[in-house]
């Protein structure tokens, strides 16, 4: 059951300023969703940073929303197509919620870079990189958009 007085958005971006990636921080930012221990969020979200190994594609903090998403109301074991089209729905809702605020769901696109994957290894978290990077904002309102949702 999700915890109403948490804000899951600040939440997030202070996991994100701590060195998760976007994915991980949205994933544990909702732990009181999903009931995943820490490790647990930080490692099923661990692949998805930088739009899925820094390949850039869709946003590490769209992925990680989906994901809380799929724990919070997807299906189980038993294939429920009403379950199934409802989480979809919330999906795409929440997908265009944040398109509309940010542009975008395309990691390359919101940090406005090229096609192609970037370099396998992370940037180092300095003061430059979090003045060049608007993603601790991504994360955030991913976060804040998602708590709306499940809401």
């Amino acid at each position: 059951m999700m915890d109403i007085t948490k804000d899951h958005g600040k939440v997030a971006e202070e996991l994100f300023r701590s060195g998760c990636n976007c994915s991980q921080a949205v994933v544990a930012a909702f732990e009181d969703v999903t009931g995943f221990d820490r490790e647990t969020s930080l490692k099923v979200a661990s692949a998805l940073g930088g739009g899925m190994c820094r390949m850039r594609e869709v946003c590490g903090a769209v992925s990680g929303a989906m994901l809380v998403l799929g724990m919070a109301c997807g299906e189980g074991a038993d294939s429920d197509h009403a379950k199934k089209s409802a989480l979809y729905k919330m999906g795409q809702e929440f997908a265009d919620s944040f398109k509309d605020e940010m542009g975008s769901i395309v990691c390359r696109e919101l940090l406005g870079l090229p096609e192609g994957k970037s370099e396998a290894v992370p940037e180092a978290r300095t003061d430059a990189y979090y003045k060049k990077r608007p993603c601790a904002e991504i994360v955030r309102i991913a976060a804040e958009e998602l708590e709306k949702i499940i809401k």
